[in-house]
């Protein structure tokens, strides 16, 4: 990987230096400000980083703006950023992965702490561009079966990249979160999911950009009813969002899945072919996550999803036996 840290502290990025050459084959440029490393972004537009490491705390621009403003470029997106901080506040850690943190350690750190991560980062990338390639493959005019293929090129249980929709982040941005959450005890937290009712049937319906672009369309009706809280989302595939939210709300799910369908049905959605979409969520349980260590944190986030899911089967079985009542008589 080709990697940029920038942090203030010529002896941070000193031993980042030294930690990176025994971490594995990786290319480390370094920068001593945000201003500094936007240079170096820019100069090295034809060559593109594979990875961030900043400093929060800095002169002039910290590394949560510095976040913002990288995440503003298309072409570093999904570009991860690993947060090395001595920040361990809730607040960096919140602000940070609203910004568009992929991780967060803080400092000191052991090197044997950084180059897991970074192998972990490394698997990402990788992953992405497998995916990536098997979706330009599938879509390719001069692919054979292009057609077809395209249909299944995001497979359903795939965690889909989604951009611009207010702090929604990636799927592995979202466990790092919960486990930053877990080390400082998650105060009032809770978390939630949200199930796209007929996910199978949207799929199977679709080629891949109309399926992201579902996707997108819902995380933005989500994350618009959530507006006036304290939450982070992920889309965790399979049709189905994953909330967090902060202050000690614990909400009333019906009054929140029916908010959430009630904008989904003034949102006009269609397919590429001009048919409306009728889209439509259920919403699972409520699961509080505090005290939890960090084992019992995933396992709360799963059963939030386990959920859901549930929910949107139990209500197409109603839906189902409520067509079945008349021949039942």
């Amino acid at each position: 990987m080709k990697i940029l840290a920038v942090d203030d502290d010529p002896i941070i990025l000193e031993l980042l230096s030294h930690f990176v050459e025994v971490a594995g084959c990786h290319q480390l440029v370094t920068a001593t400000s945000g201003r500094h490393a936007l240079d170096l972004v820019y100069a090295n537009e034809g060559a593109a980083f594979d990875c961030f490491l900043f400093d929060i705390q800095m002169p002039e621009m910290d590394g949560i703006e510095l976040t913002q403003k990288i995440r503003g470029m298309k072409q570093f997106k999904d570009t991860p950023v690993l947060m090395l901080t001595a920040m361990s506040e809730k607040r960096y850690i919140d602000a940070a992965f609203s910004s568009g943190a992929t991780d967060y350690v803080t400092k000191p750190f052991e090197i044997t702490e950084l180059t897991a991560r970074l192998q972990l980062i490394d698997d990402l990338i990788t992953t992405r561009r497998i995916k990536t390639d098997k979706i330009f493959a599938a879509q390719s005019p001069i692919a054979p079966y292009a057609s077809s293929d395209s249909r299944s090129a995001i497979q359903l249980h795939d965690p889909i990249s989604i951009y611009d929709v207010d702090n929604l982040v990636e799927y592995p941005a979202m466990e790092n979160y919960i486990r930053q959450l877990a080390r400082g005890s998650l105060f009032g937290s809770a978390t939630f999911a949200f199930a796209v009712r007929k996910i199978e049937e949207h799929h199977a319906a679709m080629s891949s950009a109309e399926f992201s672009f579902l996707i997108s369309d819902v995380a933005e009706v989500i994350s618009d009813s959530l507006a006036s809280h304290q939450f982070l989302m992920s889309y965790a595939g399979s049709g189905i969002f994953i909330c967090v939210t902060e202050s000690g709300w614990r909400p009333d799910m019906g009054a929140l899945m029916d908010a959430v369908n009630l904008s989904l049905s003034r949102t006009e959605l269609y397919d590429n072919s001009g048919q409306q979409l009728f889209v439509r969520v259920s919403a699972g349980e409520v699961v509080r996550l505090i005290w939890k260590c960090e084992n019992s944190v995933m396992e709360a986030i799963s059963a939030a999803y386990l959920s859901a899911d549930e929910a949107s089967a139990a209500h197409e079985r109603s839906m189902n036996d409520l067509w079945l009542v008349p021949q039942r008589a």
